[in-house]
């Protein structure tokens, strides 16, 4: 991997901008990321610039418990980027994504273990996605992740697999990008903790462009029987309180001199001084997520291992949830859900109209995925049960709707 110069230049003069203070401006959309495997966003950030994978953390109170929960972890452990350029073992090193159009059709997807805390309904998850481990995916996480730019919808899948064109996964999610979407408390997602995988990925793109303006995911071998926001699930039995939650948020400590590495480690140290590192899975220590890519420097990323879990603070950023203190409330009210016609020939249109209050995100299967707004249309090929999933931070509601084809 050699480093070109020019590309050299450009960043030390993106990194200079960034430690002078002038942030850069995302002024990317949804609809302007490039379609294809492990593009560019184009300076597009999922979720709302309030999000808490967004949000500066920079100057956020350091939590009173930080150091007993560095210690647990082990202060003289070290970082590792769980990512790079080439492969090991014939695996990639990270966790691919695609963006597809809106036109990329959508298929069912047979949901496994954790169906019951999955989204339903067909998503556009290409015949050819990238499965993390990819050329060998292996026995690891297996997750599949695909952003559909025109709707501005995140797709992800765990412990993913494709036979004969047919998509499974053990667990399976919808993310509104346009919103700060939560999962139910204490429901999972394709992610151990209940986050967007998506969201903490460090990617060439953004480190290539000078600035990483968001959270990087991060594990631990162990997590604590709680959660705090923007997590929803532990996945755990310990109860020890100085053990970290899902969702602990590390900051790399502002006298942390980071002068002495190249610039594109700069971009991904400068991240974890302002956004941090946010705890999503059970796994390797420190372990920090990414996006492989060909043009990643191994030799530069593997300098960032010098970087010790004593360089971090824990930052507060909310209540720790605890069985004890789970948040409880009503889940959405469907009010109608109805079909018109109701009943169509072969090939003829049926409108689906809803009304629902107090629900975060809406999706009908089979056909649709998930909608916003009150109506969709739909076209059966044969008579057809619709069902709407209303789903907010307490639970989900459904209801059901008959097109009869003859």
């Amino acid at each position: 991997m050699g480093h070109h110069s020019s590309r050299s230049i450009v960043f030390i003069l993106a990194v200079t901008a960034v430690l002078s203070g002038n942030a850069f401006s995302q002024a990317g959309t949804c609809s302007g990321m490039t379609v294809g495997q492990l593009t560019s966003l184009n300076g597009f950030v999922p979720f709302q610039s309030s999000s808490l994978w967004n949000t500066d953390i920079s100057s956020a109170p350091v939590d009173p418990n930080s150091a007993n929960y560095i210690n647990f972890i082990g202060s003289t452990v070290t970082l590792h980027p769980d990512f790079g350029a080439g492969t090991f073992h014939n695996q990639t090193l990270g966790i691919p994504y695609q963006v597809v159009g809106g036109s990329q059709a959508k298929v069912a997807i047979n949901v496994g273990a954790y169906a019951d805390e999955s989204d339903p309904g067909p998503k556009p998850i290409p015949p050819n996605a990238l499965i993390e481990g990819y050329p060998k995916p292996g026995n690891g996480d297996r997750h599949v992740l695909v952003l559909e730019k025109d709707g501005c919808w995140l797709y992800e899948l765990y412990r993913a697999g494709v036979k004969n064109g047919k998509w499974s996964a053990d667990a399976a999610d919808v993310w509104d990008m346009t919103i700060n979407e939560q999962r139910p408390y204490t429901w999972t997602s394709a992610d151990a903790a209940g986050l967007p995988v998506f969201a903490g990925l460090a990617r060439y793109d953004e480190v290539a462009a000078g600035a990483i303006n968001h959270a990087l995911r991060f594990t631990v071998p162990t997590t604590q029987k709680a959660f705090l926001l923007p997590a929803t699930h532990w996945a755990s039995t310990t109860i020890d309180p100085n053990a970290p939650p899902m969702g602990l948020r590390l900051r790399l400590k502002a006298s942390f001199d980071i002068s002495s590495f190249p610039a594109d480690d700069q971009v991904i140290l400068t991240a974890m001084k302002k956004y941090g590192l946010i705890l999503a899975d059970n796994g390797s220590a420190i372990f920090v997520s990414g996006a492989p890519d060909n043009r990643w420097n191994n030799s530069n990323l593997n300098l960032l291992k010098q970087v010790t879990a004593s360089d971090f603070e824990v930052v507060q950023t909310g209540t720790v949830y605890t069985p004890a203190n789970v948040p409880t409330g009503p889940s959405p009210t469907i009010s109608s859900f109805s079909a018109n016609p109701s009943t169509v020939t072969k090939g003829q249109p049926a409108t689906l109209s809803w009304s629902v209050s107090n629900s975060t995100y809406n999706i009908i299967n089979p056909q649709a995925g998930p909608v916003r707004g009150g109506t969709v249309v739909v076209t059966p090929s044969a008579t057809t049960t619709y069902t709407l999933s209303s789903t907010n931070q307490f639970g989900r509601t459904t209801a059901t709707v008959q097109v009869t084809v003859h």
